[in-house]
This record gives structure tokens, sequence and C-alpha cells, in this order.
């Protein structure tokens, strides 16, 4: 009896364990690669699967997540022959996990090689002021290059960075010294641009000061001119308007000996005046006879007033 029961708990610890060795759960993003007896069988997925006990096994596991390798820093050479030490970060994914079993012996071996060495080559094509300018196409060339390489291993090259380019530190200083001189050419450019400015502002303020006082002058004159004339065409206007009713009041009954009269006390202030002015005076040889320069007067008057006249006699 007591032999029944040791059987029977050899048998059930037989079965668990060939159970135990027959099933396995495979985690989501990864991947099982199985061999049998030593040769490639199958790649399990994610989930529950069974196997052969004792015949096969989990050889290799994979995970399909995207993984990040640091590439490690590394001399490059320039174009121009100036050593920088450059470092960066690859990021992959494995899409074929038989590959990335037996394609290399460790993938990220030889990724890690290949971007270094693909980086050299690289860095080896240009001068080092243009290692950073440039550092996206770099980026792509050695992601397009090591994927290139990848492919037969299984594995896929997401994206490359570089990390740091540290060049020498005498090219640090002489970089440094070429900032601070660029700043300084840029700073004086600005300042002399500034002055340029300033310089043609006032220009253009004192040649519209001096349109704005040339126009004002010439509104000036003209509207002086303007009043001039206006005051010369009011005065001209009012004389002639005044001669007009001179004349016809001449016309009228004892308009006549009127203007003599106004003559004859014209003359005799205007010749007053003369003596007040000077004290030389030349005089006329009729100063005594009043009536005959009246005389000549009034038929001047006569001659230009026309016939008329002749009828206030």
């Amino acid at each position: 009896m007591i032999y029944s029961y040791i059987t029977l708990f050899i048998l059930a610890l037989v079965a668990i364990i060939i159970i135990a060795r027959s099933i396995r759960v495979v985690p989501q993003q990864t991947a099982y690669v199985v061999e049998r007896l030593g040769r490639y069988q199958d790649t399990l997925s994610a989930g529950i699967h069974v196997i052969t006990p004792f015949i096969d096994r989990i050889a290799y596991k994979h995970t399909l997540k995207e993984q990040v390798i640091e590439i490690p820093e590394q001399v490059c050479i320039t174009k121009d022959n100036v050593q920088v030490g450059i470092d960066g970060i690859v990021y992959l994914q494995v899409v074929d996990a038989k590959q990335a079993s037996y394609g290399i012996a460790n993938y990220f071996i030889g990724i890690t090689q290949m971007a270094q060495t693909t980086m050299r080559s690289e860095i080896g094509k240009i001068d080092l002021d243009k290692t950073f300018e440039e550092r996206m196409i770099i980026n792509t060339n050695v992601v397009n290059a090591v994927d290139a390489a990848g492919r037969p291993w299984g594995v896929k090259i997401m994206r490359y960075e570089i990390k740091n380019i540290v060049p020498p530190k005498n090219i640090i200083q002489s970089m440094e010294k070429q900032m601070i001189a660029e700043r300084e050419k840029r700073a004086a450019i600005l300042l002399s641009e500034g002055q340029r400015d300033s310089a043609i502002n006032i220009a253009q303020g004192q040649r519209q000061k001096v349109t704005l006082e040339a126009e004002g002058q010439k509104s000036k004159f003209t509207l002086e001119a303007d009043g001039q004339a206006a005051a010369i065409k009011a005065v001209a206007e009012a004389t002639a308007e005044g001669l007009k009713k001179v004349a016809a009041t001449i016309k009228e009954s004892g308009g006549y000996e009127a203007m003599q009269l106004r003559v004859a006390e014209q003359w005799v202030a205007q010749f007053g005046n003369l003596a007040k002015n000077t004290n030389t005076m030349i005089l006329p040889a009729n100063l005594g006879d009043i009536a005959s320069f009246i005389a000549t007067a009034t038929s001047a008057i006569k001659m230009s007033g026309g016939s008329g006249t002749g009828s206030g006699k």
C-alpha cells in the first residue's frame, strides 16, 4: 500500500514536471525562439504555448520593444585634420527574432561598432565648423548605413542622435575668440548702422524743415502780394470812382467854379509845404499871377474832360 502511494506521488510529480516544461507563457512585446534537439523549430509570440518537453527548449528570448544603445565616445578626424570626440545614442527594434538569434552573435556589439565606423567616415567628409551645423545630415547618414547593415540581423534602426561633439581645448579657445570677434563685429556694424540711420533721419528732418519753411515763406509772400495787389486795386478803384464823381460834379451847375477853388487851395497848400521843407526854392516867373496858373490847370482839366466841362463855364 505504501509503495502504491509512493508510485502515485512519483507519477504525479513527473506529470507536473512534464506539464511545467511543456507550457510556456510569452509576455507581450516578447518573442521566444524554440530549438528542437539543437535546431531552430519555431518562434513563439505573446501568449500561452505548448512545446515538447525534454526535446524542445527556449534558446533565445528577445524583447520587441524599442531599445536604446549608448555609443561610446570615440576620436574622429575631420576633413581639416582636427580631432574631435563624438558619442551618440542608437534607437533600435528587433523585428525578426530568428535573424536576431542566428544572424549575428550579439547585435548590440555589431550595431555599436557599425555606428562608430560610420560616424568616423561621415566626420572625415566635412570640416570642423560644419560638424555642428550638419548634425541632422550626419544622423540621417548613420541611420541609413547602420540600418542597411542591421537588416540581415533582424534589427531595424529607428534613429541615431549625436550626444556630444568635443573639440580639443585649443580649438575651443580659438572658437571662443572667433565668436567674441564675430559678436564685436556685429555690434560695430549695428552701431554704425544706427549712426547712419540717425544721420539720415536728421538730414531728412532738416530737409523737411527747410522745405516747410520755404513753403511757409512762399505762402507768406503770396498772401502779402495778393494783399498788396488787392489794396492797389482797391485804391485804384476808389480813385477811379472818385474821379468819376469829380467829373460828374464838374458837369453840374457851379461845379467848374468849385473845381477852380479846390485847385487854388491845393496849390497854396503845396507851396506852403515846399517853403517849410527847404531853404532854397526855385520860383516860377509868374508866381504872382495865381489866376493864370489856375486857368492853365483848369484848361488841362477841360482838355481831359472833353466838351462836357465847357458847359459848366
